[in-house]
């Protein structure tokens, strides 16, 4: 079975790399000193400190595969290496004028797992980044939302560093 490709910025990479290093380093160490002092005390059956600390460890376990697997598939697309800047790609901040509603949206284009909605980051995945990738401003698009369907306009395409 072939692996998907996940594509992330820089910073979202550097970012599971550094949740990953934080659990290999701090995080697990931890819990393992935890259990080892917890299976010292005796009965395990109803030592709440021992019957923890190996849940969390298995949950650490399955996180750290998770980023290693996600880590290992990612591919870096860096938004400050992009030549066709008037267009819309991965890692574009966007700026879309909703003509349905009058009201402006501002987002960021990014990999699956830098998803953040309060900094205004969306997936590449996406409904609405798919229909504006390879659009430039002053395009007009028609995207089908959980509130039925909306027409927007390409206002602003920018490619620098996150705020």
């Amino acid at each position: 079975m072939a692996t998907q490709k996940n594509y992330i910025t820089p910073e979202g990479l550097a970012a599971l790399e550094a949740e990953f290093n934080h659990l290999v380093k701090v995080e697990r160490p931890e819990v393992v000193r935890v259990v080892s002092w917890a299976a010292g005390n005796g009965d395990r059956s109803e030592n709440g400190d021992y019957i923890y600390g190996k849940r969390r460890l298995r949950q650490i376990d399955s996180r750290l595969r998770f980023l290693l697997q996600r880590i290992d598939n990612a591919v870096v697309v860096d938004p400050a290496l992009q030549e066709n800047t008037e267009k819309v790609f991965f890692g574009a901040w966007v700026s879309l004028y909703n003509l349905d509603k009058d009201s402006e949206h501002h987002f960021r284009i990014v990999g699956q797992d830098e998803l953040e909605p309060s900094k205004g980051y969306i997936s590449w995945v996406s409904p609405l980044a798919k229909a504006i990738l390879g659009k430039q401003i002053g395009d007009t698009i028609r995207v089908q939302t959980p509130a039925g369907e909306e027409s927007y306009e390409v206002l602003d395409v920018q490619y620098h560093a996150p705020d």
